[in-house]
């Protein structure tokens, strides 16, 4: 499947990355100590549906939730439940919205505060937000995938943390996972990765962790991913379009 979007797709995911980047600003603004992870799922589907979209997730087969709630050592793909959060956790909610037949897909990590470990925690999400934002500026046309992957790796690498290699970023918009795939890593040699081109939309994800890159399937649940040693883990993801002059957030 191509991942050049039209003119009016464009637009489509525009509006939808809107609603997205506005119901995840407010999701994450709830959390904090007492609250629940499926008190967010929650309100992430009410304030979908009052803003005209609908959850990108509950597309998905076999999933019945509009977040993911990967919470201190679970990575990703972690299913809302009654946990409430404590003082010092790390807080990621991961959130699709479907518009116009189109998907975006956002995803934001943050420390509940109040434990000793404040700071080393709070410089281990700095350092993702930093990748993030730093594989955003090299991604654009006539660059390659490998740039944005080579950006992430440095980044979190030079600061002593793992790159979850058995999961990448992905295009996304007709499908939620579309081609090509973005690691967070250089998997080949730089010029045999996929180029950008314009209207290319990518979801772009930094998923790291503080201790070693393996994870492991956590239960039966079939879904929920925690790094094998234990240690906490984060995500900081958005949707981007690659334009001529560089590369567009439709969630900002």
């Amino acid at each position: 499947m191509s991942n050049i979007k039209n003119e009016q797709e464009i637009k489509n995911m525009r509006k939808g990355g809107k609603i997205l980047s506005d119901v995840l600003k407010e999701v994450m603004g709830h959390i904090k100590e007492g609250v629940s992870e499926l008190e967010l799922d929650r309100l992430a589907e009410s304030l979908i549906k009052q803003k005209g979209g609908d959850s990108g997730f509950k597309k998905v087969p076999g999933y019945n939730h509009t977040i993911c709630a990967a919470t201190n050592d679970v990575v990703v793909h972690g299913i809302p439940s009654e946990y409430r959060y404590k003082k010092g956790d790390i807080a990621c909610i991961d959130c699709g919205v479907f518009l116009g037949g189109l998907h975006t897909d956002m995803a934001e990590t943050v420390l509940v505060p109040g434990s000793d470990d404040d700071d080393e925690k709070t410089h281990f999400l700095n350092t993702g937000k930093k990748a993030l934002s730093e594989a955003i500026r090299v991604a654009k046309a006539g660059r390659r995938v490998g740039h944005i992957s080579k950006t992430i790796q440095e980044i979190i690498e030079k600061e002593g943390f793992s790159v979850v290699k058995n999961l990448v970023g992905h295009g996304v918009g007709k499908e939620l996972h579309e081609a090509p795939e973005v690691p967070g890593y250089l998997v080949d040699s730089l010029e045999k990765t996929p180029l950008l081109q314009v209207g290319m939309t990518l979801a772009i994800e930094v998923i790291y962790t503080m201790g070693g890159p393996d994870v492991v399937y956590a239960n039966d649940d079939g879904w929920t991913i925690k790094s094998k040693d234990g240690s906490l883990s984060a995500v900081f993801e958005r949707t981007v379009l690659i334009t001529k002059d560089g590369c567009e957030i439709l969630t900002q």
